[in-house]
């Protein structure tokens, strides 16, 4: 309920202030488990999405935005709750897994998962090799994946931004991608190739350029 309640408050006053162009919401279904894939500019996607989004969507956050003290650590926990993020310690050596069951809870649960198949932001606005959890969650839970593309988040919040600047910022939904036709392919292909048909598709909606490889996590 309060995750409701707050997309109904942030939706009409994020969208008078920034004025976001969103594309294909008729795309996303409206019930039933999806994964939306989205290429990742900046900080700031993991809110644009949801608030262009036709329903909640969850994502993963570093379970250090939940743990702050103080009156701004006790806000930010708030609202990263409220806006349905899911906790995730990057420091445990079983993180990617814990990451991939917590998707997968909510996505046999019927809800919508927000997921980024770079892995990380892209610094140089390329986009990156997608790694195949994307395409494990959509096979294992039997759900779409619609393609989501995002144009100019970097610009509204880059790194070291405390506030997002109101620029010009695009949220494109793509056409589903169904797992039903990778289904007959062994296990690993049927991975790669639906992963590199979603970030195909990514690469359609933003027209960034391919770098062809993955993108590391930069070091601490």
């Amino acid at each position: 309920m309060l995750f409701r309640a707050v997309r109904q408050v942030l939706i009409p006053l994020s969208h008078a202030i920034y004025r976001p162009t969103i594309t294909g919401t008729d795309h996303v279904p409206r019930t039933g488990g999806v994964l939306l894939a989205s290429n990742h500019l900046s900080f700031i996607d993991s809110f644009c999405i949801p608030l262009a989004s036709p329903r909640p969507v969850s994502f993963l956050a570093k379970s250090d935005y939940f743990t702050g003290s103080g009156v701004g650590g006790a806000f930010r926990r708030e609202l990263f709750t409220a806006m349905g993020a899911i906790p995730v310690d990057r420091n445990s050596a079983s993180a990617a897994q814990e990451s991939l069951d917590s998707a997968l809870e909510v996505l046999r649960a019927g809800g919508a998962f927000g997921i980024y198949p770079e892995g990380t932001r892209s610094r140089d606005g390329r986009l990156y090799r997608g790694r195949t959890g994307v395409a494990w969650l959509a096979l294992t839970a039997g759900v779409p994946v619609v393609p989501v593309g995002l144009l100019g988040t970097q610009e509204m919040q880059p790194v070291g931004a405390t506030f997002p600047r109101r620029v010009d910022v695009t949220v494109r939904f793509g056409e589903s991608i169904h797992p039903e036709a990778y289904a007959g392919s062994p296990a690993g292909k049927a991975r790669r190739r639906l992963t590199d048909d979603v970030m195909t598709a990514i690469q359609g909606l933003t027209g960034q350029e391919f770098a062809g490889v993955y993108n590391d996590v930069p070091r601490a």
